[in-house]
C-alpha cells in the first residue's frame, strides 16, 4: 500500500543511504553510548565503595556494601530509567521527538556530574546522595530509548531501516566496552602510584588514600559524551512523519526532509487529513488493541524476560569472577587492584562476548530478519545458560574455568546478537506514528522492570559467590529465556516494508494481517531486502 503513502514517506522510504543517516545514527548512537556507560560503570566501583565507607576495623576483613545498600546503588538507575521512558516516550508523541530529545542529555550530564560529587557527613548520607543523582540519571537515560529508536526508524529507508536502529543500539555495547576501559585505566594509574617503593599499605585492610577521588572521576566521565552531543542533537529537524502526521503540517515535512535528504518534495496537505482520519485513535481503545494488541503484549514481554537475564549477567559479573579464579578474592588484593582487575575482566567479556553481537545484528538484520533473530538469540542464551547452571560445579575449577568464560561469553553474545537488539528494533517498527513513542516507551519499561528483577533479585541472590546460588539462577535464566522464545511468537517480521505499511495507517490492514502473516513475511520481503544491499 506504499503508493497511498505521502510524498516524503515515500522520499524517505525509498531514499538512498547518505551522509545525514550516517550523522543520526552517531548522534542518536552517542546517547546510547552514554547510557550504558552510566548504567554499567557503576559494578566496576561497588566493590570500592564497599571497602572505603563500610570498613570496620574489628572484623578484620575488607569493608563490604550491605546487601540492601549495594542494591539500590547497583538498581536505583534502572528504577530512574523505567520511569523516564514512560514520561518521555509519551511526551515524544505529545510534544515531538526534537523537543524532548535534548532534555534527556541535559538531565544526563548534570546527574552524571553531580553523582560523582556525592558527598555527606556519614556512609549512609553519601549513598543516599549518589541513589538520588542515579535515580535522576536513569530517568534522563530513560528518555533516550523510546526517543532514539523513533527518531531513527522515522529517519531511515525502509530496506536498511532495522539495520540504522541496530548501529543505533549497538553503540550500547561500545559504552558497555568504555565503561570497563575507563575503570581499568583509572585504576593502573593509580595503583602505578600506591605500588611504587616510597608507598606502603596493608594490601588487605587498607584501601589508597586517593581511592575516592577514583570512583568519582569514573562516574562524573560519563557527562563528557552526552555534553558533545546536545549541540548536534538540537540541529536536528523534527522527524518527517512527526510533523505531517501528528503535527498536520505536509508543507514543513517536505521542506524538512528535502533539505536533509537533498531533494525536491511535493507536500500533499489533503492526503495529510486523510492520514490522521484514519488513524485517530487511542492507546487504550478497542481499535488500537485489535491492530496493534498482540504486538504491544509480545514486544514487552519479551523485552522484561530478555532484560531479567541480560542485567542480571552485566550486575552480576563483579561477584561471579573472583569463584572462577579469573579476579582475586577481596581479602588477597588491596581496594583499587580489585577494580582493576574486576574492570579487566568485565572488559576482555564485553569487548569478546558483548560488542560482536551487537554489530552481527547490524549485519544480519536485514538479511535474517528480526523474528528469527531474536528465536536464535533466546534459544541459544538458554542452552548455554542451563550448560553453565547443570555443569557449574566441573567448569568452577581452575582446569575448566576458561570453558566457564567461554560459555559465560557466548550468553552475552547471543543477547546481543539476538533480543537485545531485536526488542529495542521491532517497538519502533510495528506501531502508529502517533503512538510508537509510547509504545515503544512500554516496551522499554516493561524491559527495566525485569532489569529491576535482575539487579533486586538475581544480583542479589548471588551476591555472596555461593556456588549453589549461582547454579541456581543460571537455570532459572535459562527457564526466563525459553519464555522469551516462546513470547516471540507474538510479534511479526517487519523488514522491508515502510511503517505505514506494517502499521496500517496507509488505508492497508498490516496492523491486523502481521499478526498472522509476520514469519511468513521473510521469504515475501526476501529480494527487496537483497536489492537494498546490491
Amino acid at each position: 500500500m506504499a503508493s497511498n503513502n505521502l510524498a516524503v514517506l515515500n522520499a524517505l522510504d525509498t531514499a538512498r543511504t547518505q551522509y545525514y543517516h550516517v550523522t543520526a545514527i552517531v548522534i542518536a548512537g552517542m546517547g546510547f553510548f552514554t547510557d550504558a556507560y552510566d548504567l554499567f560503570c557503576i559494578s566496576t566501583i561497588s566493590k570500592l565503595l564497599g571497602r572505603l565507607y563500610y570498613y570496620d576495623p574489628s572484623t578484620g576483613k575488607p569493608g563490604k556494601l550491605p546487601v540492601n545498600v549495594n542494591n539500590f546503588v547497583i538498581g536505583v538507575a534502572l528504577v530512574g530509567t523505567l520511569t523516564g521512558q514512560l514520561v518521555f516516550g509519551w511526551l515524544g508523541d505529545k510534544l515531538g521527538r526534537k523537543k524532548v530529545y535534548g532534555v534527556t542529555l541535559i538531565l544526563m550530564v548534570i546527574c552524571a556530574i553531580c553523582s560523582g560529587l556525592s558527598f555527606g557527613a556519614s556512609a549512609k548520607s553519601v549513598m543516599f546522595t549518589l541513589c538520588f543523582f542515579r535515580f535522576w540519571l536513569g530517568f534522563g537515560i530513560g528518555g533516550d530509548y523510546p526517543l532514539s529508536a523513533t527518531i531513527m526508524s522515522e529517519y531511515a529507508n525502509k530496506k536498511t531501516r532495522g539495520a540504522f536502529v541496530a548501529a543505533v543500539f549497538a553503540m550500547q555495547g561500545v559504552g558497555i566496552i568504555f565503561a570497563g576501559l575507563v575503570s581499568m585505566t583509572l585504576s593502573r594509574i593509580f595503583l602505578a602510584k600506591f605500588e611504587g617503593p616510597a608507598f606502603h599499605i596493608d594490601p588487605v585492610l587498607s584501601t589508597e588514600p586517593e581511592a575516592d577521588f577514583m570512583w568519582r572521576i569514573v562516574l562524573m566521565l560519563g557527562a563528557l559524551p552526552a555534553l558533545l552531543t546536545y549541540y548536534w542533537r538540537m540541529k536536528m529537524p523534527e522527524t518527517g512523519r512527526y510533523t505531517a502526521l501528528i503535527g498536520g503540517n505536509a508543507k514543513q515535512a517536505a521542506a524538512d526532509m528535502g533539505k536533509v535528504l537533498e531533494i525536491e518534495i511535493q507536500d500533499e496537505q489533503d492526503k495529510v487529513v486523510q492520514f490522521k482520519a484514519n488513524n485517530d485513535y487511542p492507546l487504550l481503545s478497542r481499535e488500537f488493541f485489535d491492530r496493534h494488541g498482540l504486538h504491544l503484549i509480545g514486544t514487552a514481554t519479551t523485552w522484561f524476560l530478555l532484560d531479567i537475564s541480560f542485567y542480571s549477567q552485566n550486575l552480576a559479573q563483579k561477584d561471579i569472577f573472583p569463584t572462577l579464579g579469573l579476579t582475586s578474592k577481596a581479602t588477597d588484593v588491596s581496594a583499587v587492584r580489585e577494580v582493576f582487575q574486576t574492570s579487566k575482566a568485565m572488559f576482555i567479556v564485553a569487548l569478546f562476548g558483548t560488542f560482536p553481537g551487537y554489530w552481527f545484528t547490524v549485519f544480519f538484520i536485514e538479511r535474517i530478519g528480526r523474528f528469527y533473530i531474536q528465536l536464535i538469540g533466546f534459544f541459544m542464551m538458554s542452552v548455554f545458560m542451563l550448560i553453565l547452571g547443570l555443569k557449574y560445579d566441573f567448569l568452577n575449577t581452575e582446569e575448566h574455568k576458561w570453558y566457564f568464560a567461554l560459555l559465560y561469553g557466548l550468553t552475552f553474545f547471543f543477547a546481543n546478537f539476538g533480543p537485545n537488539s531485536t526488542t529495542f528494533v521491532l517497538p519502533a517498527e510495528l506501531f502508529p506514528t502517533r503512538l510508537r513513542s509510547t509504545c515503544h516507551a512500554i516496551s522499554a519499561a516493561s524491559g527495566k522492570a525485569g532489569a529491576m528483577i535482575g539487579a533486586f533479585g538475581v544480583q542479589s541472590y548471588t551476591l555472596n559467590g555461593e556456588r549453589s546460588k549461582i547454579k541456581a539462577a543460571m537455570i532459572f535464566l535459562a527457564f526466563t529465556n525459553m519464555l522469551g522464545f516462546c513470547c516471540t511468537f507474538l510479534v511479526a517480521e517487519t523488514k522491508g516494508r515502510s511503517l505505514e505499511e506494517i502499521s496500517g495507517e496507509d488505508g492497508g490492514q498490516g496492523g491486523n494481517e502481521t499478526q498472522m502473516t509476520g514469519r511468513s513475511s521473510t521469504t515475501a520481503q526476501q529480494e527487496d531486502t537483497w536489492e537494498g544491499y546490491n
